[in-house]
Parts: C-alpha cells; sequence; structure tokens
C-alpha cells in the first residue's frame, strides 16, 4: 500500500509518502514541505497548496491519502489556517476519487512511539528509525507527514476488521423480507366478518276481527247435566 501523508498548514505543509503493509518493514518513498509566504493573501497561499499536492500526486500515485485531523487549539488563527489546508488536501484526494483517513495527532504519536504524548523530537526519531533513514526529516513537519503514513498502514488492518464487523452487525438485524414460492399466489387478506345483523323485533299478534264483548250483557252459562235415574 502507498499512502500519502499530509501534514496541513498554511506556512508549511508536510508531505510524505511511505510503501509497506502492516508487520512488514516499510520504505519511504520520498518526503518534502510545501512553503506559503505569511504575508501572502490567504486565497493565493491556499491555491499555492493545492498545486503542491496536485504534483505529489501526479509524481507518487498514492492509493490513500491520510491527513491529520483538526483539533481545537487555543489560537483561532492557527486552527482556521490548519483546517483551510486540510479541506484543500481532501479536495484533492477526492478529485481523482482517493479514499481520505483521518488521524489525530494523538492518535499518530501512540502508534509511532507508543505514547500519545510524545514530543515532536521523539515522533522525528522514531520515523527515522522505523524508516530506516539516516537522520530525521526537517523540518518537523515533513517527520509528521511520514509519521501519518505510517500510522495508518498499521491502523488500516485493524480498521477494516471493525469496519466489516459493523457492517455484518447491522446487516444481520435488517429483517429478511417474506418471499412467496414462485408459481404460487400469496394468500388473500382476510376480510373482517360483518357484525351480525340484529333480530327482527316479533311481530305483535293479529287483531281480532270481532268486536270487544259487552261486559253488561248476561254470560251464557252451560246447561246443567241431567241426573237420569234408574229403575228401582
Amino acid at each position: 500500500m502507498r499512502v500519502l501523508g499530509v501534514d496541513p498548514g498554511l506556512t508549511r505543509c508536510g508531505i510524505g509518502v511511505v510503501d509497506g503493509v502492516a508487520g512488514r518493514p516499510l520504505r519511504m518513498v520520498d518526503v518534502g514541505v510545501i512553503r506559503t509566504a505569511a504575508d501572502a493573501d490567504t486565497g493565493d497561499r491556499l491555491v499555492l497548496i493545492e498545486r503542491g499536492i496536485e504534483q505529489w500526486l501526479d509524481a507518487h500515485q498514492p492509493e490513500l491519502v491520510a491527513v491529520e485531523r483538526v483539533f481545537s487549539q487555543h489560537n483561532v488563527q492557527t486552527v482556521m489556517g490548519t483546517a483551510q489546508a486540510s479541506a484543500v488536501a481532501m479536495l484533492c484526494a477526492a478529485r481523482r476519487g482517493l479514499p481520505v483517513a483521518l488521524h489525530t495527532p494523538s492518535e499518530v504519536k501512540a502508534a509511532v512511539t507508543g505514547s500519545g504524548r510524545a514530543d515532536k523530537a521523539q515522533v522525528g526519531a522514531m520515523v527515522t528509525r522505523l524508516l530506516r533513514l539516516d537522520a530525521p526529516p526537517k523540518p518537523a513537519d515533513a517527520a509528521d507527514a511520514l509519521a501519518l503514513a505510517i500510522c495508518h498502514i498499521w491502523r488500516a488492518p485493524a480498521t477494516n476488521r471493525l469496519q466489516q464487523a459493523v457492517a455484518a452487525h447491522r446487516q444481520a438485524r435488517t429483517p429478511t423480507p417474506r418471499r412467496t414460492p414462485a408459481g404460487r399466489r400469496a394468500p388473500a387478506a382476510a376480510t373482517p366478518a360483518s357484525p351480525a345483523s340484529p333480530a327482527p323485533p316479533a311481530s305483535a299478534a293479529p287483531a281480532s276481527s270481532q268486536p270487544p264483548a259487552d261486559p253488561s250483557a248476561p254470560r251464557a252459562t252451560a246447561p246443567a247435566a241431567r241426573t237420569r235415574k234408574g229403575p228401582v
């Protein structure tokens, strides 16, 4: 893997290219610094940085660009300049379809020296040792750019495994849609049963056609049964 590391800055933008894979010796391809005048207009300085990064991309054809992630500082003006140079580096990579990886200074220091609080001298010494150089790259921005490339090469396998695990976990949690076998229609949705209609009210008994009886009229009595006497 060939990685181009960018240590962003308006006055000095460190650039370093490293070849290698995790677990094997690394090789420095090239290292340098893109400089701009401090009294120049900010837009002109960004144009110079953009042109310089494009030249490095053309010359070395990296597979990935590693850029230092901007973090908060007390000097707001310095943060703004660093962020602007960082955006230019990301733009140059995206224009070519190259992936961009961002690493914080603490991540880079921990990967190269084993301590996230290492100073620039310690970072330069470890970069010199890891890349088997005769002397530490100067200025420190150049050494930081190489450290960024080294950091990404070493962290890439673990990062890829983590991303694959997260993707597999998300896929496992996604419900699988129910499929109907070929040639068979999906069962029709059951229609809800309509409520039973109420029974009609019982019809009243038909009224009699005879007129009602007069209560003052005498009631007819049944004739008394006669007793038949037999012979004595």
